[in-house]
């Protein structure tokens, strides 16, 4: 399956797109056996960096094949922006053959990321001290539920149930209806999944190092509730537990997109010189006279006050009218984008970041390259997603002749 860039004619031919030069993971082998979003974001951005990543695939394959719009069944739009840059091995794990050939596929890798529960890895022979046996220098991570040391250990889990378990169900209600509601993404996938990647990033560092592997746990409940209590911990900081919890600003009921004459901007003045001369475009520079309002400690306490006054305001320009003056007066705004309008983003068609390639099954497909730019050895899509088993022949045939 080849890759070929195709650019807009009407944007600048950007350099990167013609770099053949090798990722920074170029060389590290990595077995592949998660599913759905969380695993294969972390085990997809390895492979963007130059990793082989060789999705290990039962012979129903990953249940988000199946997820929609498709054009052709088991190749749903979800599971393609996923999967990238892998290879697709089909073994059956109930048959010994199949499980035979994936231990023997561990002896030749650098990394194996699982979302089996880890119960279920030891009693297939497939524990981390199972493999390090024969592979010393293997990283092996488990991207789970909950960790192991806990009672929680093995239950199910999947993004919504750690969104209401993590508080951030909660959070997305506070200061407003009070009604728990859940992140419209699959964002307890995707932070799980980007602090598996940063830790085997330090594994593999420190391999260097030692010479050695070791085993990770990324539990997705205990990574949510770290990430979500950062700004939100209070005077629970202090020993005070339940003390002033959730972070004021980002509570606010009246923090949100604000309507204007003929649309909707983001709009944050966050510093005092910001917010005089926000109130002076807005012909009411008394307000920031105001005590309440004029040390960055007494503005937070009042921070809603402040959003509740934008709210007002706002509307009496339209979103054009603002930003002009905001950019003008260097006051942070945006306009709100719609998804549908990302693609034809001024900034974003100027960094070529959607990207249109031909599969050799599915046509032309669109996507995001990866974000991080490296200015020796580039990520890069080499290859976009596999069909179910695609590349059991290669793989297994390599493997014959070890």
């Amino acid at each position: 399956m080849t890759v070929s860039p195709n650019e807009d004619t009407n944007q600048t031919r950007c350099p990167w797109l013609e770099q053949t030069a090798a990722g920074p993971l170029t060389g590290v082998r990595v077995l592949d056996m998660t599913a759905v979003g969380m695993g294969p974001y972390c085990t997809q951005t390895l492979g963007d960096y130059g990793c082989d990543v060789i999705k290990v695939e039962p012979p129903a394959g990953d249940v988000f094949r199946h997820a929609t719009p498709s054009k052709r069944a088991g190749m749903g739009a979800p599971f393609m922006q996923l999967n990238r840059n892998k290879r697709s091995l089909v073994l059956d794990l109930k048959s010994p053959e199949g499980l035979k050939a994936l231990k023997h596929l561990a002896q030749t890798a650098d990394v194996l990321v699982y979302n089996v529960r880890p119960q279920a890895m030891r009693k297939l022979g497939l524990g981390y001290d199972d493999l390090a046996s024969g592979n010393p220098r293997l990283i092996h991570c488990g991207v789970y539920g909950f960790s192991e040391a806990g009672p929680y250990a093995g239950r199910p889990a999947f993004d919504d149930i750690i969104q209401a378990m993590s508080g951030l169900a909660d959070l997305q209600g506070r200061g407003r209806d009070e009604l728990p509601a859940y992140v419209t993404s699959i964002i307890a996938d995707k932070i799980t999944g980007l602090s598996a990647l940063s830790a085997i990033l330090a594994a593999l560092y420190e391999r260097e190092q030692s010479g050695l592997g070791q085993s990770i746990e990324v539990p997705m409940f205990e990574t949510m509730v770290g990430f979500n209590l950062l700004e939100h911990m209070g005077g629970a900081t202090f020993g005070q537990p339940g003390k002033d919890m959730a972070y004021g600003r980002t509570t606010s009921a009246n923090r949100k997109p604000y309507r204007t004459a003929d649309g909707y901007i983001g709009l944050l003045p966050y510093t005092g010189a910001q917010w005089q001369r926000f109130f002076e475009l807005a012909n009411q520079p008394e307000v920031m006279k105001d005590p309440k309002y004029a040390s960055a400690q007494e503005r937070a306490k009042h921070i809603s006050e402040l959003y509740e006054m934008l709210e007002t305001i706002i509307p009496k320009r339209t979103s054009d009218d603002w930003l002009a003056l905001f950019e003008a007066n260097d006051i942070p705004a945006a306009r709100v984008n719609r998804l549908e309008d990302l693609e034809q983003d001024p900034h974003l068609k100027a960094t070529h970041f959607f990207q249109k390639h031909s599969h050799a099954t599915e046509g032309d497909v669109v996507m995001p390259k990866p974000a991080a730019t490296f200015g020796r050895t580039p990520a890069r899509v080499r290859q976009l997603a596999p069909n179910l088993g695609e590349h059991n022949e290669p793989i297994l045939r390599a493997l014959k002749k070890r």
